[in-house]
């Protein structure tokens, strides 16, 4: 049975690309960034792509690709767009699929929708990106205390970055959210520690 996972992450800047790139070949499986706002030339999309060993992935195309690096609502109204779940459609594929969202569960797609509601209207399970820093605890709690009052499946967490194992257990603990997987800071990112990487991963 395939699977379709929505990585998200507890704030900007996480380390979803890396993680996505990291269960994408651990998987072999395809990779949709539905909504890429800013850096067009250098977007996820390709970045996972160059990251990518394997011949069974399909990079699928965006479904919205906005000029500035903003969140959506208004990188979107900018160009004169307007984003809506019912427009993003997941593409069809036997295989499994990770879909990278923008930003964290509370990111405007427009002025009544946020990334929570394309998660819901995708059904796929959620992978949370979480990084060690102060307030990372409360932002990681936040994050699952929102998906667990929406009803959406969790699949579990992957820590990225520096371990602080104090922090994790006790996010661990609290939530009894499933630690699956922790990634190590990678000072080089290329193919080689992007497999390497996925050993780390437990799913």
């Amino acid at each position: 049975m395939n699977n379709t996972y929505f990585v998200t992450g507890i704030g900007t800047g996480i380390g979803k690309t890396i993680v996505s790139s990291i269960l994408t070949e651990k998987l072999q499986a395809d990779y949709w960034k539905p909504i890429q706002s800013g850096d067009l030339e250098i977007s996820d999309s390709l970045f996972v792509g160059n990251m990518i060993s394997n011949t069974k992935t399909i990079i699928h195309p965006e479904r919205y690709r906005l000029g500035q690096p903003l969140s959506p609502h208004l990188s979107a109204k900018i160009d004169g767009v307007h984003i809506t779940t019912d427009s993003i459609k997941k593409p069809i594929t036997d295989n499994n699929l990770i879909i990278e969202g923008a930003g964290g569960l509370m990111v405007p797609l427009n002025d009544k929708e946020l990334i929570l509601d394309l998660i819901k209207s995708l059904e796929a399970k959620v992978i949370v990106v979480s990084q060690n820093y102060l307030g990372s605890i409360n932002h990681t709690l936040l994050t699952l205390e929102v998906l667990k009052a929406n009803k959406v499946s969790v699949e579990g967490l992957i820590f990225n970055g520096h371990a602080n194992p104090e922090t994790e257990d006790y996010i661990q603990k609290y939530s009894g959210a499933r630690i699956i997987g922790k990634v190590p800071f990678m000072s080089r990112i290329d193919k080689e520690h992007i497999v390497s990487a996925g050993q780390h991963i437990d799913l």
